[in-house]
């Protein structure tokens, strides 16, 4: 996983302030130590629906794009109220787990 400790904490930290009772897995180019760069992939699971997702989703990228010097944070929402695609099970699969 390439992220460091406090980029974990902050993401952490970050997604409970907004989403108290969570799961957050990180999927994507970050996953694999052998590349480089990319964007932060995050998928956020709730046991219970989301209201305003779209809002939730948005302040979440906003405030980690922010705390990370403006690299790209993408965030997949992942409740019971919501549709479900492909990316969601990819991400399920493929995801490790941070919190």
């Amino acid at each position: 996983m390439r992220l460091r400790t406090n980029e974990i904490d902050t993401i952490k930290g970050t997604i409970h302030a907004l989403l108290p009772d969570v799961t957050i897995k990180l999927f994507g180019s970050r996953v694999d130590d052998e590349q480089k760069g990319g964007d932060v992939d995050l998928l956020i699971i709730s046991e219970q629906p989301v209201e305003r997702p779209a809002w939730t989703k948005a302040q979440i990228e906003a405030r980690l794009t922010r705390a990370f010097h403006g690299r790209k944070v993408d965030i997949v929402l992942d409740a019971p109220n919501l549709v479900h695609g492909t990316i969601h099970q990819i991400a399920r699969t493929e995801g490790i787990l941070i919190s």
